[in-house]
This record gives C-alpha cells, sequence and structure tokens, in this order.
C-alpha cells in the first residue's frame, strides 16, 4: 500500500489517480499508523512553502515524515513536496523547512521573456542516473508548474536537472528519499514510468 499523506494541499487527488492507474492501492491519509506501516510514502502538493509546513505541524505529520525517513521507508516528494524536505525557501524567509536534505528552495530569476510561474514541459538531462529514472532516455520531457526552483548543496544527490533561466535541480536521491520537482503524475508515459520505479523500490528497500 502507498500512503499519500493529506495535509490539505492541492493536487493530492491527481497522485491516488495515477497509483490507481497503475494497479496500486493507494490511500490518502494523514494517519501516522498507516503511513508508517505503508510499503511507500508520497508527500505531494502544490502551494506556498510556508503554509505547508504550518499544516504539516499542526497535523503532527513533521514528525511522522521523519520517522519516516529513519525507518527507511521508500518516500516521494513532489512538487512542493521536494521543496518542503529542504532547510528553507525565499518564498517563506524564516520558515524552516523538514531538513531532511540539505539545500535552499530560490525563486527563478526573472529575465526578459521568461514567464513565471514556469507552467510546462521541460525535458531532463541526469548528471547522476537515479533509480527513477532506469528505462527513461536522457531528454525526456516531464511537466512543471512552480515558480521556486531547488538547490541541493550536495551534487552528488541530485539525478535529474533542467533548465528555465537557470540550472533547476529537477530531482533528487538519498537513501530511501526521492523527490521531484515536477509532477509524474502528469507527465504521460514517462511520468508513469517513474511511478513504477518507484514501486520497484518500495518492493526491493
Amino acid at each position: 500500500m502507498i500512503a499519500i499523506i493529506d495535509y490539505d494541499a492541492g493536487n493530492i487527488k491527481s497522485v491516488e489517480k495515477a497509483f490507481h492507474y497503475l494497479g496500486q492501492e493507494a490511500v490518502i491519509t494523514r494517519d501516522a499508523d498507516s503511513i508508517l506501516s505503508a510499503d511507500g510514502v508520497i508527500l505531494p502538493g502544490v502551494g506556498a512553502f510556508g503554509d505547508a509546513m504550518g499544516k504539516l505541524h499542526s497535523y503532527g505529520l513533521v514528525e511522522v515524515i521523519q520517522e519516516c525517513v529513519a525507518r527507511k521507508i521508500p518516500f516521494l516528494g513532489i512538487c512542493l513536496g521536494l521543496q518542503l524536505l529542504f532547510e528553507s525557501s525565499e518564498e517563506c524567509p524564516g520558515v524552516e523547512g523538514l531538513r531532511i536534505l540539505k539545500g535552499k528552495i530560490l525563486r527563478i530569476p526573472a529575465q526578459p521573456g521568461l514567464k513565471i510561474p514556469h507552467i510546462g514541459w521541460n525535458d531532463l538531462r541526469f548528471p547522476n542516473r537515479g533509480k527513477l529514472f532506469q528505462g527513461i532516455p536522457e531528454h525526456s520531457y516531464v511537466y512543471f508548474v512552480h515558480s521556486y526552483y531547488l538547490q541541493a548543496s550536495d551534487p552528488a544527490i541530485v539525478t535529474a536537472v533542467t533548465d528555465y533561466g537557470t540550472c533547476i535541480h529537477a530531482s533528487v536521491e538519498k537513501d530511501n528519499v526521492f523527490a521531484c520537482q515536477f509532477h509524474p503524475e502528469k507527465s504521460s508515459d514517462v511520468g508513469m514510468q517513474i511511478l513504477r520505479n518507484f514501486l520497484y523500490v518500495t518492493k526491493k528497500l
């Protein structure tokens, strides 16, 4: 079973539907026991960094997420879920992230002709090919919706990058923790393969 963490963030139902499409049982929950007994855990979401951290704290989910990571349960952050795994965001100065991974979330720099938020399809390059991208050709396209991007402290954890006004760390992997700035559940066949690869990891770890 895959547990999708419910903290009132947007885009949760589409993630659930994607796993059901793949024939995988998935539940949207904030129940600690359900999350900690799952084969894999997803932290999805769209919205503001500060509001999201506030909700995670109010529902007691920060400790649950930290326990997931400590127990080596396969964990996947999607979009805002990626950003929350890191230390801080320029979107909400003074608000601490989950600090599970080291790095900062920065605003995409404004440039003439560059639309922010970044909404659309961009191709990926693989500086370190991670488990999520097995069987996926470099320069495959995935779907992004974001105004802020990750700058990870350790380049060794960065498994995919794309360019949109700057080099965006689009996916990371460290031990049992995975994250994507893009939306695999909205990225057609490539995105479904990424989610299949995550399910494969849940059976192996």
